[in-house]
């Protein structure tokens, strides 16, 4: 190696002059500011505006994403966040004002959302726009100097955002640092105020690991296995046409909310695979490998783990519709399965991929046992028009988020937050929850030097016992009495 290249390795030295710089600049109080927060969001989209067919292209190179896709589910959106964050900026960083207690009158509180510090993004590739922007925004909007390392398995969307975030974004406080595990591995020697990473949970763990020896809060999206329950009784192309666009329509499975599996009862799932193959001949043709309107596997290590998934003894007779592949092009139709064994490697992994099990039940509410047999998801959704049932969903089923008689369309509601539960995650995000999310809630207590009370100083006597119980429990009469000595 000569010295030239050394020079261009990022490591565990060069990651701590990083972080030892942005921490100097974040010192200075310039990220703080309002002024500042606001340029940087409106240059986040005006970088999105002026660069929107450079970021389709990217994607396309990546992972053949269709343009709509591109557009709708990473643009429109991170350019729906922005414009959301500018609009309410201001009351997100105003303080909160908050009651106080008897005790400690005469006083005033309030809650006052502070930046963390310096913030590290570690972003996933299946979405390698939205998820790595997305968060960026949240942090810079509470006031945070901020490190992005985007995903190397999407190298020209990474590559893109390295150049034009140093061109657009204040480069003294927002950095983008590309690479793969040697370079993340000196990321997270450093120590930081918050980790903010999207992946798998085996990379989740690590980074928890790692952040935990700094004692650094971390914030996981991770993901899981999103089951989908369908009722008998709906309206059932509706329904179908949704879980494909939740499914399918959501870069063709490489999407940690997709559905991953289906149940259904057994009378009923006859109907519910017609219903799956009508749809999808007409959304992508009688050979999909052909349309432009699914994306590609990710890469080569992908294309072979979803291969094993279905080459699987036990699941290989299982396929009802699809199982096409074309290796060289990197691509796997829309596949469905019917009662694959709930030991198979399909049922006891996230697919994160166009492969869709179908589970049958006798009755439909067996089915919420099943859901929360497992590890919790990241998302659960099911197809009812009966509203008991709908209820006992909600009620019993423990995920992330829960969508009724659709699939996925939470993450499009800001109001909502984002995130998952157990296994599928760590916090939430989206909206004023990204804010949050990046913001320290330091409480303060206003008092004046009147109202003193001398029954908080030594000696103990037993009238300043009295005084005091009656104070803490905010009882006025008792309060009466024990001035009174009574």
């Amino acid at each position: 190696m000569d010295e030239a290249e050394k020079k261009k390795m990022f490591d565990v030295d060069s990651a701590a002059l990083l972080v030892k710089e942005l921490r100097a600049n974040f010192g200075s109080g310039k990220t703080k500011s309002y002024g500042w927060r606001v340029s940087q969001m409106k240059n986040i989209i005006k970088m999105i505006e002026d660069h929107e067919n450079d970021f389709v292209e990217a994607l396309r190179s990546d992972l053949s994403k269709p343009e709509l896709e591109s557009f709708v589910f990473e643009i429109a959106m991170l350019k729906a966040s922005c414009k959301l964050a500018l609009k309410e900026l201001k009351s997100w960083m105003k303080p909160e004002r908050v009651k106080t207690s008897l005790a400690a009158f005469p006083s005033s509180a309030e809650i006052m959302s502070e930046p963390l510090g310096v913030v590290l993004v570690i972003s996933a590739w299946n979405y390698p726009l939205l998820l790595s922007l997305d968060p960026v925004l949240g942090a810079i909007a509470a006031g945070n100097a901020v490190v992005l390392k985007p995903s190397e398995i999407a190298p020209a969307t990474s590559s893109l955002l390295k150049k034009l975030l140093g061109e657009y974004l204040d480069s003294s406080a927002i950095r983008v640092v590309e690479g793969a595990v040697p370079e993340t591995s000196a990321l997270l020697e450093q120590k930081w105020d918050k980790i903010f990473y999207t992946g798998n949970g085996r990379v989740g763990r690590i980074v928890m690991a790692a952040a935990a020896k700094h004692l650094t809060p971390v914030l996981l999206e991770l993901g899981g296995k999103c089951p989908v329950v369908v009722d008998s009784g709906i309206n059932l192309k509706v329904a179908t046409r949704r879980i494909i666009a939740g499914k399918w329509g959501c870069n063709n499975g490489q999407a940690c909310i997709s559905p991953d599996y289906i149940i259904t009862t057994k009378e009923y799932a006859p109907k519910l695979v017609d219903s799956l193959k009508t749809e999808l001949e007409s959304f992508y043709g009688k050979d999909p490998l052909e349309t432009k309107d699914l994306s590609r596997i990710v890469n080569a290590s992908h294309f072979a783990r979803l291969s094993k998934l279905l080459d699987e003894d036990k699941v290989s007779d299982k396929i009802v519709h699809g199982g096409q592949r074309d290796k060289a092009q990197l691509k796997i139709g829309p596949t469905i399965l019917l009662d694959v064994p709930h030991d198979s490697l399909i049922m006891n992994e996230e697919i994160f991929g166009p492969l869709l099990p179908i589970l049958t039940v006798d009755k439909v509410e067996e089915s919420f046992e099943f859901i929360n047999s497992r590890t919790k998801a990241l998302a659960a959704y099911i197809f009812t028009n009966n509203r008991k049932l709908k209820e006992e969903f909600v009620r019993a089923v423990s995920a992330g988020g829960l969508v009724i008689n659709d699939t996925t369309l939470h993450l499009a509601v800001p109001t909502l937050p984002f995130g998952g539960v157990g296994e599928s995650g760590l916090g939430s995000y989206h909206g004023k929850f990204s804010f949050d999310a990046f913001s320290h809630k330091k409480a303060v207590l206003y008092r004046t030097f009147a109202g003193d009370a001398p029954a908080r100083y030594p000696p103990y006597t037993q009238g300043n016992l009295k005084l005091l119980k009656a104070l803490m429990e905010g009882s006025v009469f008792g309060i009466i009495r024990a001035l009174f000595g009574w």
